[in-house]
């Protein structure tokens, strides 16, 4: 079995800048399909809060979600994760994802869900399968995310031939035989595990009728390693019509398409100055540029797709 990578000792969840644009880049997507008659307030939030439950947080307090479940398969921490747990609203199932997806009890049914199998791992035959079998039983309109590290597998001197070979091992059947060695450049890998998820996910709706998987999200990422997040929804052509008549289309992130490029979250280095400069000025026209002091385009223009989004952080002396 594969080590737990705990990566919760070596980054706190709460102070990654470019996870909180995604994270709040979700929400205001969930609160426009809101507006629109998706009762997401009452599907029941099923995640990994490790020992920070950042997402739970957000979602509780800025959505209503009020059912809510965290998987947490790292046994070894079961005391710190109950101790953490930040609302009596918040379950904890100390198990695999697998398990807990496959377990009606857990996942029922006559529920509708919102699922982020946000794994902090590179994407493998597990990450697959989990996605597969959410897929394959989560109930109409019902959403499912999931995200994984997108770093080049094995080791420094591996190649694109050998990334192709680690990928087509741990897929298996839901290879895409049209993938070449070119697609697996590292620039590339990103899409490439993408790519597979929407194939897993699609398989495992394969065996359903009158439902398909209508992507929402696609992000790409990095506090440390570079991530990706495909995300969607479990529906039919009732939900698109839905989809298509939210505020969805209007915003940077929205994503219908499998084959669209991600949404890119940078984050540019910025002072709190500058920050409450820029702001007065947003959202700036393409071409704009700021006379006050030296910053590259390609800053102000990251700067200008995720200003709304970005926390602020400051040091709080208690």
């Amino acid at each position: 079995m594969r080590p737990f990578s705990r990566s919760y000792l070596g980054v706190n969840y709460e102070l990654r800048p470019a996870k909180q644009v995604e994270r709040r880049m979700i929400v205001d997507a969930l609160h426009l399909l809101s507006l629109e008659g998706f009762q997401i307030r009452d599907y029941q939030y099923t995640g990994m809060g490790s020992i920070y439950f950042v997402d739970f947080i957000m979602f509780h307090r800025l959505l209503g979600i009020h059912r809510m479940l965290s998987v947490e398969g790292d046994r070894g921490i079961s005391r710190r994760v109950q101790f953490n747990r930040p609302f009596d609203c918040v379950n904890v199932v100390m198990a695999k994802a697998g398990d807990v997806i496959a377990d009606r009890r857990l996942l029922p049914t006559d529920l509708k869900h919102l699922v982020w199998l946000d794994y902090d791992e590179k994407l493998g035959a597990s990450q697959l399968a989990d996605a597969n079998l959410a897929a394959s039983s989560l109930p109409r309109e019902s959403i499912l995310l999931v995200t994984v590290d997108t770093e080049p597998p094995g080791t420094a001197k591996d190649g694109p031939a050998d990334w192709h070979d680690y990928f087509r091992d741990i897929s298996g059947d839901l290879f895409d035989p049209a993938l070449t060695l070119e697609d697996f450049a590292e620039g590339k890998l990103a899409r490439v595990s993408g790519r597979l998820l929407h194939r897993a996910i699609d398989a495992g709706l394969s065996t359903r009728t009158h439902v398909e998987f209508i992507p929402l999200f696609s992000f790409d990422y990095a506090d440390t390693h570079r991530m990706i997040t495909v995300g969607g929804m479990i529906g039919a052509s009732e939900e698109r019509r839905r989809i298509r008549a939210s505020g969805l289309r209007d915003t940077k992130y929205y994503r219908p398409g499998r084959n669209q490029a991600p949404c890119r979250i940078e984050v540019p280095r910025l002072t709190r100055k500058e920050r409450i400069w820029l702001d007065r000025h947003m959202p700036c026209p393409a071409g704009w540029r700021s006379d006050e002091f030296e910053l590259r385009s390609t800053d102000l223009k990251a700067y200008r797709e995720i200003y709304r989004y970005l926390p602020a952080y400051a040091e709080l002396l208690l």
